[in-house]
């Protein structure tokens, strides 16, 4: 059965689990040294060679490299080190959800998606480079990304990590998330619960099961090529996390959309509402969201428990989340 947020977590005992992790005394630090990482990564898995007609790389490079949270890449590098492997091992996983997430951000703000002008503080990809030439991009970050992955890891953990990420972006996934939130904007009279039902399992797809993606990879990539595999437990203390944490930055990103400025989140804001789209916000009331975000972080936290100090940056990323500016 899937874990869900609402489930306690297993015990564990921490001596199990491999490797000694420490959290820095500067947290946000850390968490820039490693975006740092991230990008000097992804800049070098963007040199595609002559071979790649130059403005298509162009395109790619513009749509992956503006200035960005990184928050899935750093999502794996947390669960790598949290299974007992080092950043290092996690750069290839983490380039290849990041190309993923720039694909769909790409596609996401084209004018027959979400119609958006402005990402990551500046024109989205269509405004720059005409809506053909986006499309193509996006196309060409989505498949890059599997490249990256089987040139990265020895056969067995690439495999894996394929599988994850294909079914955390794709029809069952990201995709499907994304289909839902389009039929959420066309939903006519209906119960409350029943439409706080339909805004969960669009968030729970569009964002939730990339996040959940990003932790399963960054398991593989510290232990894939060991006997079995991560060890199940753990994979299902990262499985709860990540349920949690993609509805607590959805959340928090439709707080934003009412209460934020388009300097501090780099994207148009009060749009959501004009577009008639489902939001927390909308449908519960700013109060009542912040208490969910808050009940969502502290269940986020509990699914880590079994982890013990191994789980402490995962911890620590929990209230960046939840009171996030962009």
């Amino acid at each position: 059965m899937a874990t869900t947020c609402s489930e306690t977590p297993s015990t564990r005992q921490e001596d199990q689990l491999p490797g000694k992790t420490t959290v820095p005394e500067d947290f946000s630090d850390w968490l820039e040294s490693r975006r740092m990482l991230v990008d000097s990564h992804l800049a070098a898995a963007l040199r595609l060679g002559d071979s790649c007609p130059p403005k298509l790389v162009e395109a790619m490079r513009y749509g992956v490299l503006a200035p960005g949270k990184r928050l899935r890449p750093l999502l794996v590098v947390m669960a790598a080190e949290a299974c007992g492997g080092q950043d290092v091992d996690a750069m290839p996983a983490a380039c290849a959800v990041e190309m993923v997430h720039a694909y769909s951000l790409i596609h996401d703000d084209l004018p027959s998606m979400d119609d958006d002008d402005l990402r990551r503080g500046q024109p989205t990809c269509h405004k720059q480079f005409g809506e053909a030439l986006a499309i193509l991009a996006g196309d060409a970050l989505l498949t890059l990304a599997f490249q990256v992955l089987t040139e990265g890891y020895p056969p067995k953990t690439a495999a894996a990590c394929c599988r994850h990420l294909a079914l955390g972006a794709g029809a069952a996934g990201m995709v499907g998330g994304q289909v839902l939130d389009l039929d959420g904007e066309e939903l006519g009279p209906q119960n409350t619960a029943d439409v706080l039902e339909n805004l969960r399992a669009i968030h729970e797809h569009k964002t939730g099961d990339l996040f959940r993606a990003c932790l399963q990879l960054g398991a593989w990539s510290a232990l894939g090529e060991t006997a079995g595999g991560p060890d199940p437990a753990i994979l299902k203390s990262l499985d709860g996390f990540g349920r949690c944490l993609g509805l607590l930055f959805q959340i928090t990103d439709d707080l934003l959309d009412v209460e934020g400025s388009a300097d501090e989140t780099g994207k148009r804001v009060q749009k959501d509402a004009a577009h008639g789209k489902l939001t927390y916000p909308g449908l519960m009331g700013l109060a009542e969201s912040r208490r969910r975000a808050a009940e969502l972080a502290e269940r986020a936290c509990q699914h880590l428990t079994p982890l013990g100090p191994h789980g402490e940056r995962l911890a620590a990323l929990v209230p960046f989340i939840l009171e996030r500016k962009r």
